[in-house]
């Protein structure tokens, strides 16, 4: 395909072509289904496809042609991860235990994304109650990388990462409880961000509801900043949420780092494993961002072991989970999940807010480094993809030694963390960094974000659309 194919462009080229009526909202999302027709058989992307959206897509032609567009994102494909709910649509969860009736009422972000005039194209597939990393469920089986369909995606938003590196639309939605945004965006060589938490308000909660945030999943910088936009609205539902902020996060992206102070961090509190093309990218990624000015060195900010504070948060919220099923009917779940619930059903009330204490110490510890770094850079994952196939053996380990090593300290602390594609492996599958800076200041994870995409010479989605 041309680069003129609609479904290629980025949310902000679409705009710009609606804007001059050079292109309708109908003929990209034509585009776009065009496309998934032709690419999700062998990806496995999509939990369920919106039946409504032609007709959306509809009324935003129609709206562009009076000149009275209703928002930043009017006309504009996007996709919904199969944790949140979608009004009309069954918030399956990855599970066979979920309801499959359709639920009622949108989410909040959902409303945020519709309210700006987004056009809801389907549902993406997650792992069970997003409870991993490697991207398959019992419900919908696995998605594949689009990559090299034999890896996975990642997970837990397999399917939006999937539909993001695929082009099937330029904006999706992931959630993130310990890195559920920003590895798979790693793993697919696209754009994620996990903002501060309760940037996004979120409802229903889920498991992971003291560390989970939403965030975008795009192939560029500026589309990730412009739908943070749409989904970064107050709302009362959300007790956790944020005063409204309704700012253009792209209105300081391009003012680069320099002077800024960047610490380099090759230790997030223990000794997490990390392959050399993926500090590679550290390395490369630290050059570029010292010449576009920065201040880099590195820098350790003495966090305490917090793989075992994670555990236990992680653990006793599938411990919960799973016991919210009666017994008769667990073992239709993901026999890991199961496991992982087992090794963390006996943990007392004393342990977990032990674990709660040292989740805030950590919280302060990188408060107090922020004072004097902005910005924090490291590796998102520790190692490439694994395979779709590949069983999940020993999910208690392979968290903190295969999944999650460099992206759960940021949920723990609940700052902003963006994962950047930094071109391609000697195997052909992407390399990431992933760049995370003070709460609140998520206009400095995406500036930084969007001067490393502009440092490097090709895009990956550019190199993605020469290969489709």
């Amino acid at each position: 395909m041309t680069a003129t194919d609609p479904a290629l462009m980025t949310a902000e080229e679409m705009l710009g072509h609606y804007a001059r009526r050079a292109l309708s909202p109908v003929e990209v999302l034509q585009a776009v289904t065009e496309r998934v027709a032709r690419f999700n058989p062998s990806l496995n992307a999509f939990a369920v496809m919106n039946p409504q959206a032609l007709i959306t897509a509809g009324q935003s032609e129609a709206r562009w042609a009076a000149g009275r567009p209703m928002g930043s994102l009017d006309g504009v494909p996007c996709t919904v991860k199969d944790l949140v709910d979608v009004a009309g649509l069954p918030t399956r969860r990855g599970s066979r235990l979920s309801d499959p009736t359709p639920v009622a009422e949108d989410a909040p972000l959902v409303m945020g994304l519709k309210a700006e005039g987004a056009v809801i194209i389907g549902k993406t597939t997650t792992t069970e109650f997003g409870w991993k990393s490697p991207g398959d469920c019992p419900l919908h089986g696995i998605t594949r990388n689009p990559w090299n369909p034999d890896y996975t995606t990642g997970g837990s938003s397999s399917g939006a990462a999937a539909a993001a590196a695929a082009s099937f639309g330029p904006l999706h939605v992931g959630t993130d409880a310990g890195g559920s945004v920003r590895i798979p965006a790693a793993w697919c060589g696209v754009v994620g961000l996990k903002p501060t938490f309760g940037r996004v308000p979120q409802w229903p909660l889920g498991a992971f509801a003291a560390v989970a945030a939403a965030g975008p999943i795009t192939r560029n910088v500026r589309d990730n900043a412009l739908m943070l936009g749409a989904m970064a609205r107050f709302d009362l539902r959300d007790p956790f949420c944020l005063p409204d902020d309704a700012r253009d996060w792209r209105a300081t992206i391009e003012d680069g780092v320099a002077e800024l102070r960047v610490a380099v961090l090759r230790r997030p509190g223990f000794d997490a494993p990390v392959d050399q093309e993926s500090m590679a990218a550290v390395e490369d990624a630290a050059r570029m961002l010292s010449e576009a000015g920065a201040e880099v060195e590195e820098a350790d900010p003495g966090l305490p072991e917090i793989r075992e504070i994670f555990g236990r948060v992680w653990g006793v919220a599938l411990t919960r989970l799973v016991n919210s099923f009666p017994e008769a009917r667990r073992h239709v779940l993901d026999p890991g999940l199961l496991e992982v619930a087992a090794a963390h059903g006996g943990m007392s009330a004393a342990d977990y807010m032990e674990s709660e204490a040292m989740r805030v110490i950590a919280a302060h510890t990188m408060a107090r480094f922020h004072v004097k770094y902005d910005l924090v850079l490291c590796p998102t994952v520790p190692n490439p993809p694994p395979l779709a196939d590949a069983p999940t053996v020993d999910p208690v380990n392979a968290l903190w030694n295969s999944w999650a090593p460099w992206t759960f300290a940021f949920n723990l602390t609940r700052q902003p963390a963006i994962s950047v594609p930094m071109g391609l492996s000697a195997t052909g599958l992407p390399r990431s960094v992933q760049i995370a800076a003070a709460v609140y200041r998520d206009d400095l994870v995406l500036r930084a974000a969007r001067t490393l995409e502009l440092a490097q010479p090709v895009s990956l989605a550019e190199l993605m659309d020469a290969a489709s």
